[in-house]
Parts: C-alpha cells; sequence; structure tokens
C-alpha cells in the first residue's frame, strides 16, 4: 500500500513539478508586462532587432511625413534611426513601447478608432520623440502625437483578438503559485509515504530530469507552429517578432536548464542518502 501511495504521489508531483516550471517562466516573462518589457528590452540588444527596427521606423518616419505633405529623403533618415536603435536607450524605449501590445492582448485596455481596435498594435511615439530623431522632425515642424499606433497584421484565424488572454492574466499567478506550491506540498507526501527515502529523493530528482527534458523536446514541437504564426507577420515586424521569440525561448530554456540541474543534484543527494543508509544497516 505504501508502495502505491508513493509511486501516486511521485505521479502527482512530476505532473504539477512540470505545470510550475512552465507557468512560473510564463507568468513572470509574457503574462507579467514588466516581466514582457524586460524580454522585449533583452530582445532590443540583439543587432537583428536593431537593424529590423531602424527600417521600421524609417518607413514609419517617412509616411508619417508623407502624410502631412512633406517628402523626406530615405537616405537622410537611415543613418538617424540605426544611430538612435545602436544606443543604449534605445532597449528602455522599445520595452516601453510594447507595453501597450501586451495590454491590447491581456487587458484589452487600449482603445482607438474601431478599425485599429482588433488589430494588434505597438505604440511608437516614444521612440519617434527620441531627441536624435525630434530634431530631424523638429526641422520639418512634425509634432509627434502622444501615441503613435502601428497595428501588425493580425489575420482572424490566428486567435489574436483584443483581450483575448484576460483570463490567463487573472489566473495566471494564481496556477503558477499554486502548483508550485501542490508540487512541494506532494513532494514531501511522497517522501512520508516512501519507505526507502533515498531511493525516492532520487526518484523526485528523476521527476525534475524528466520535467527538464519533456520542456525542451516541447519547445522543439512547438517551433513549427510558431514559424507558422509568423508568417502571417511579414518585413520588418517578423524579424522583430523572431528575434523576440528567440529571446523567450532562450528564457524558457534557462529555466529548464535549471530544473534539470535541480533534479540532478537531487539524484546525488537521494543516491548519497540510500547508500548511507545501507551503511548505517550494515553497521547494525
Amino acid at each position: 500500500m505504501r508502495f502505491v501511495a508513493t509511486l501516486f504521489g511521485w505521479l502527482i508531483t512530476t505532473v504539477l513539478l512540470a505545470v510550475a516550471v512552465v507557468s512560473l517562466w510564463a507568468q513572470r516573462t509574457l503574462v507579467d508586462e514588466d516581466g514582457y518589457a524586460a524580454l522585449a528590452a533583452d530582445a532590443a540588444r540583439n543587432p537583428a532587432l536593431q537593424r529590423a527596427m531602424a527600417a521600421e521606423l524609417r518607413t514609419q518616419i517617412i509616411d508619417f511625413a508623407a502624410g502631412r505633405g512633406y517628402r523626406i529623403n530615405s537616405d537622410l533618415v537611415a543613418p538617424v534611426v540605426n544611430r538612435y536603435t545602436a544606443n543604449p536607450g534605445f532597449p528602455g524605449q522599445f520595452a516601453q513601447a510594447n507595453r501597450i501590445a501586451h495590454r491590447w492582448m491581456f487587458t484589452n485596455e487600449i482603445r482607438s478608432d474601431s478599425a485599429a481596435e482588433n488589430r494588434w498594435l505597438v505604440d511608437i511615439a516614444p521612440m519617434l520623440t527620441d531627441p536624435s530623431i525630434r530634431q530631424t522632425l523638429g526641422d520639418l515642424n512634425l509634432d509627434v502625437p502622444d501615441q503613435l499606433l502601428v497595428p501588425i497584421t493580425v489575420p482572424e484565424t490566428s486567435g489574436l483578438q483584443p483581450g483575448r488572454l484576460r483570463t490567463v492574466a487573472v489566473w495566471g499567478p494564481w496556477v503558477s503559485a499554486g502548483s508550485a506550491v501542490l508540487a512541494a506540498v506532494f513532494a514531501l507526501l511522497t517522501l512520508a509515504a516512501a519507505r526507502a527515502r533515498g531511493k525516492t529523493i532520487a526518484a523526485l530528482g528523476v521527476s525534475a530530469l524528466l520535467v527538464g527534458a519533456a520542456g525542451w523536446a516541447g519547445i522543439e514541437v512547438a517551433r513549427g507552429h510558431i514559424d507558422r504564426a509568423l508568417d502571417h507577420t511579414v518585413g520588418n515586424i517578423r524579424e522583430i517578432a523572431e528575434v523576440m521569440v528567440a529571446q523567450a525561448e532562450a528564457g524558457l530554456h534557462h529555466w529548464l536548464n535549471l530544473t534539470l540541474a535541480g533534479g540532478g543534484v537531487l539524484v546525488l543527494v537521494g543516491v548519497a542518502v540510500a547508500a548511507l543508509g545501507g551503511l548505517l544497516r550494515r553497521g547494525d
């Protein structure tokens, strides 16, 4: 009976650990607005994103000026935006610009014209008001508004709709914290039910190793779906999105590596405890 209880506890612990690792990463990196902004800032230090964002800003500046009756030479704007995206202040402003996209998806607090309400929006006004760029626009008497929303093409079949993840934002903290606590509780209950504590500790380490390995495999499987989702974006936006996704994957890989490392430590501790227990029993 104790063996069945131990096995059941081990299985539940493994499942809860998998949920905890993924949900904690998602809550901290994607669901939390500050975490998402930090992800964007880290991605903005990547030269590939800087080049793509510079090209996008160049296009937006030229279109912005054209809409107000000015014609700007692309060769004039290009060095300005290239210097801007390469300066140390760009990651913070890029992060701020992405906050509006996060709110669009997780809260739907953004309000604009009816045509834009069903589109994923990024606010580039904080970037265009940077002194290095504003000086160029100021020479043409072009005042950048407080908010300048750039829509990202989102097909109706993608499922990306305003506020679609509002439920995730509400329940995400509870799921992540709850699964972590329950995983710890069931791990302790499993130890309490077991006869061989050393082997059980090692088995819990194996749980962590399984979760880490399954997570790596899951990322590889999900990559195809992510690539198909990115196919709905084009040009500069696609390149920016690819860097953001790669940054998120790197963060999840880090969490999985920590899980694997923790599992390895538990296996070693469990083997040591089991060996020590065997020596003590022989001594008796």
